[in-house]
């Protein structure tokens, strides 16, 4: 049965270590992570054009950028999903049978309101000045108001309503919720050769003969990860090499797998990775229905 055990996590980063299973599994995982994690996205973009008239100065709904690109961008910007308050349109009890044109509810849908205007100096226009038509627990993140959308000059101005919905990456990159998203095997630090090991301990690094156990093997992930860099200062190519000699090696462990990935913001990794095992689960109870029903 897989294991999974936290090894770092943050409010953006999450560290775990998969044990009982093998290459194939942990790759699904990172998959679903990318393609199948459902996540709320700006899906279209309705601006408002012509003048406006403020303060005895017309304004113009013009700008350095054209509205496609700025459409681009707020795409990209992450939109809080809380996964329990709304539904797939396709799949939300009020919207489900009506056509696609038709759809969008408080329950399938989140719409942002944006009016800037421009000044002397120049006035950016930032993830922040988007303001979510609903509760305050669903505005842009803290983190992320002050990514840039676009900057008006004096007698420009910008409006518009954006609206959410909720998708999966392997429709839209602006669908998924992570990146950086990796696996590799659990390796372990083991000395080979105490007296050539010195040559790395002479370098007065991170990692010390005291960091390995009485087993001469050093299995701290973390310990481990700044060992595999420091590695390199004796490795092939490097005049140490030649007394080094592979004194330390690192060795897989089987069945053992560290997963690491970020989010953009939109979620936590805790739940970002809770939706992807959910996703998974769902595949494969689908697809041992078929193969039973098939045998």
């Amino acid at each position: 049965m897989v294991k999974m055990k936290v090894l770092k996590e943050s409010e953006e980063r999450l560290q775990i270590l998969l044990t009982g299973t093998d290459r194939s599994l942990a790759n699904a995982l990172r998959r679903s992570l990318i393609s199948d994690t459902p996540k709320m996205a700006i899906d279209s973009v309705r601006f408002q054009l012509g003048t406006k008239e403020q303060d005895e100065q017309i304004w113009e709904t013009t700008g350095p950028l054209p509205d496609e690109m700025v459409a681009q961008r707020l795409a990209m910007i992450p939109i809080p999903t809380k996964h329990e308050k709304f539904h797939f349109q396709q799949e939300c009890p009020n919207c489900k049978d009506l056509i696609e044109a038709d759809r969008g509810c408080l329950e399938c849908q989140m719409i942002y309101t944006c009016v800037v205007f421009g000044t002397e100096e120049g006035k950016w226009v930032t993830a922040g000045d988007m303001k979510y038509l609903g509760e305050e627990a669903l505005e842009i993140p803290e983190d992320y108001k002050s990514i840039p959308i676009t900057k008006l000059l004096k007698g420009q101005m910008i409006e518009f309503y954006a609206t959410a919905i909720m998708g999966r990456g392997r429709e839209h990159t602006k669908w998924s919720p992570v990146c950086g998203v990796s696996f590799s095997p659990r390796r372990v630090g083991v000395i080979n050769n105490k007296t050539k090991a010195k040559v790395l301990w002479g370098m007065d690094l991170g990692i010390s003969a005291k960091d390995f156990g009485k087993d001469n093997r050093l299995d701290d992930v973390g310990m481990v990860a700044i060992l595999e860099r420091e590695l390199h200062h004796v490795g092939e190519g490097t005049e140490a090499s030649r007394d080094f000699k592979e004194a330390i090696s690192l060795e897989e462990v089987a069945g053992e797998f560290i997963l690491d990935f970020e989010t953009d913001g939109s979620m936590t990794p805790r739940v970002a990775l809770e939706m992807a095992c959910k996703e998974l689960a769902e595949r494969f109870g689908a697809l041992e229905e078929d193969l039973g029903a098939a045998l």
